[in-house]
Parts: structure tokens; C-alpha cells; sequence
């Protein structure tokens, strides 16, 4: 006859900085929403500026809406993308499994970086021949 002896493991301790673990979560979160606001903003900015022009200035062609366009995507992605890292964080920290992913820092900076030469792309190729018909002479 054996006696079958339960042994039950010690509660799981919890992490003393989880209360400070799930506030820098917050606050990346809240980050990642500006980032995403001012890149929205950013798009309707580069839209505007070309509904803003003077009327007797002719519309050159060009792909600024397009590159506003582009913006205001990424900048709703960035809202969509990081609602989900923060309740994803969230679960780690409650589970204690956080690991930090490498690879959304990587394609934020790469999508940036795209924007950044797509807005620098835009600035030096749109013809500015549409300023000698507004400056008096």
C-alpha cells in the first residue's frame, strides 16, 4: 500500500513593481497614442497646405496627398497597433512573462524613417514655379 502524500507549491509571489510596471505601460501607451495623433495631424497638415494655396497660384501635379494620406494610415496604425501592445504588455506583467519586442521598435523606426524621406522627397521635387505668380514685382 502507498500513501500518495499532495504537495501543493507555494502561492506565486507577486512582483513588487508591478503597480510601477503597469504605470510605465500607461505612459507608453499614452506616448504611442501622441505619436499617432501628430502623425495623423501631420497628414492633414501636408493635404491642407495644398488646398491652402494662394487662387491665382496653379495646382501643380504632385503626390502630396498621397504622402498625407500615407501619414494619416500610419498614424492610425500606431493608434491600432499600440491599443493592442498595451492589454498585451498588460497580460505579461500580470503573468510575469514580460519580454520586450525588438521588432516593433524596428518597423516604427523604419516606417518613420520612409515618412521622413517621402516628406523630404516631396519638398525638393514640387515645382515652385507657382511662387513667381503671386510675388509683386
Amino acid at each position: 500500500m502507498t500513501i500518495e502524500v499532495e504537495t501543493q507549491s507555494p502561492p506565486k509571489k507577486l512582483n513588487p513593481n508591478r503597480i510601477r510596471d503597469h504605470l510605465a505601460n500607461e505612459r507608453t501607451y499614452l506616448a504611442w497614442m501622441r505619436s499617432g495623433v501628430a502623425l495623423m495631424g501631420f497628414g492633414v497638415l501636408i493635404v491642407r497646405l495644398r488646398v491652402l494655396r494662394p487662387p491665382i497660384a496653379p495646382q501643380p501635379p504632385g503626390a502630396g496627398w498621397q504622402l498625407g494620406l500615407a501619414f494619416s494610415i500610419v498614424g492610425l496604425l500606431a493608434v491600432l497597433l499600440s491599443t493592442q501592445h498595451y492589454f498585451a504588455v498588460r497580460n505579461d506583467i500580470e503573468e510575469d512573462t514580460y519580454e520586450p519586442p525588438d521588432r516593433w521598435v524596428i518597423l516604427s523606426s523604419l516606417t518613420v524613417a520612409l515618412l521622413g524621406l517621402g516628406v523630404i522627397y516631396y519638398v525638393f521635387t514640387v515645382p515652385l514655379d507657382w511662387l513667381n505668380s503671386v510675388l509683386i514685382e
